[in-house]
C-alpha cells in the first residue's frame, strides 16, 4: 500500500529495506511527477519502501552534494539532470559528476516548450523573432536559472536567431510561468509538464517545442528546428545515480527495479500524459551519456561565453 505524506515522502509497507531518493526541486514539477509514478509502480510490483526527499536550491548542487557524501550502500539515490553537469562546469562544487556517483539509469527525457501569454500578439515563433529583431533588448525570455538546461537553450537560440532579448531567471518553473501569466515577461521556455495546465486552460499559447521531435500531447506544434533553425535540440533528461563505490550487486538490483518500472506499459501511459518519454540507459551506457553530455555542455558554455557566478 502506498502512503503519501504531506512532505511528499512515500512509504511502502512490509519491506526490509528503505531507499531514499533525493530530488533537487520542490514538489509539483516534472521530477516530482516522474518519481511518484515510478515509486507507485515499484511499490505495486515489489513492495519496496521508497522515501522521496526534496532538497531544493543551488541549481541542484545541494541535493547532489548530499548524495555524494552519503554512505555507498545503495539506500540513497539522486535524481540527476543536465543541470548537475552544467553547474559543475560553471561553479565550484564539492562533487564531480563523472566520478562522485555510480550511474544507475537514465530514465526519461522531458521536452521544453516555448510559450507566450494567450493575450500576446505572437502566434508563431517567426512572429516572436521578428518582434525581437525590430525591438532589440526590449523583449524578455524567462525560465528557471541560472545555469540550467533552459538557460543554455535560450542563449543558444538567441545566437541562432540573431536576436537580442533579455534573459530573466527565476528559482523555479512556477515563478517564471506566473510572471508570464502576469505579462511581466514576453516568453517562457519550460518543461511541458509545468505549462500543460495553462495551455489546456487557454491562458498560455505554445509557439514551438525545443526537442528534436514533436510531442504527443501537442502533435500540431512545430519544433524549433522545423521553424527555421535546423539541428536545434534541447530537452531535459532525468536519471538516477548512487554515491560512488556503491557495491555492484546493489547497483544491479537498482538497475533492475527502475528499468522494469519505467518500461511497464501502464507507467509509459502515465508518463506520456506528462510528455515524459522513457529512455532507459543503464550502467555503462548511462555513464557514457553523462560524459558525452558534459563535453557538449562545456563546448556550448565556452562558445556562448556563459560565465559562472
Amino acid at each position: 500500500m502506498l502512503v503519501v505524506a504531506a512532505s511528499t515522502h512515500f512509504v511502502f509497507a512490509q519491506t526490509a529495506r528503505t531507499i531514499r531518493v533525493v530530488v533537487s526541486v520542490p514538489a509539483g514539477g516534472a521530477i516530482d511527477a516522474l518519481v511518484r509514478i515510478l515509486a507507485d509502480e515499484i511499490a505495486r510490483t515489489s513492495g519496496q519502501t521508497i522515501v522521496i526527499e526534496s532538497r531544493p536550491g543551488g541549481g541542484g548542487v545541494i541535493a547532489a552534494e548530499a548524495v555524494a557524501r552519503a554512505a555507498p550502500d545503495g539506500n540513497t539515490l539522486l535524481i540527476n539532470t543536465n543541470g548537475m553537469l552544467i553547474n559543475a562546469i560553471l561553479r565550484k562544487v564539492n562533487f564531480d559528476p563523472l566520478t562522485s556517483f555510480e550511474p544507475i539509469c537514465k530514465l526519461v527525457t522531458s521536452p521544453l516548450v516555448l510559450v507566450v501569454n494567450s493575450a500576446s500578439p505572437y502566434r508563431t515563433l517567426a512572429d516572436l523573432v521578428a518582434a525581437a529583431r525590430a525591438r532589440p533588448a526590449e523583449l524578455s525570455f524567462a525560465s528557471v536559472g541560472p545555469h540550467s538546461t533552459q538557460h543554455i537553450a535560450i542563449e543558444r537560440f538567441k545566437r541562432l536567431a540573431g536576436i537580442d532579448v533579455i534573459y530573466v531567471q527565476y528559482p523555479g518553473g512556477a515563478p517564471a510561468i506566473n510572471a508570464l501569466l502576469g505579462q511581466h515577461v514576453t516568453a517562457v521556455l519550460q518543461n511541458y509538464q509545468e505549462v500543460r495546465g495553462q495551455l489546456n486552460a487557454g491562458s498560455l499559447r505554445a509557439l514551438a517545442v525545443a526537442s528534436a521531435r514533436r510531442i504527443e500531447p501537442l502533435p500540431e506544434l512545430p519544433t524549433i528546428a522545423e521553424s527555421g533553425y535546423p539541428g536545434f535540440d534541447a530537452e531535459v533528461w532525468f536519471g538516477l545515480v548512487a554515491p560512488a563505490k556503491t557495491p555492484p550487486e546493489a547497483v544491479a538490483q537498482l538497475v533492475g527495479s527502475f528499468s522494469r518500472a519505467v518500461e511497464a506499459p501502464e507507467v509509459k501511459a502515465k508518463l506520456a500524459l506528462q510528455a515524459l518519454y522513457p529512455d532507459p540507459r543503464c550502467g555503462s551506457a548511462f555513464a557514457a551519456h553523462i560524459r558525452r553530455q558534459s563535453d557538449e555542455y562545456a563546448r556550448m558554455i565556452r562558445d556562448l561565453n556563459i560565465k559562472g557566478e
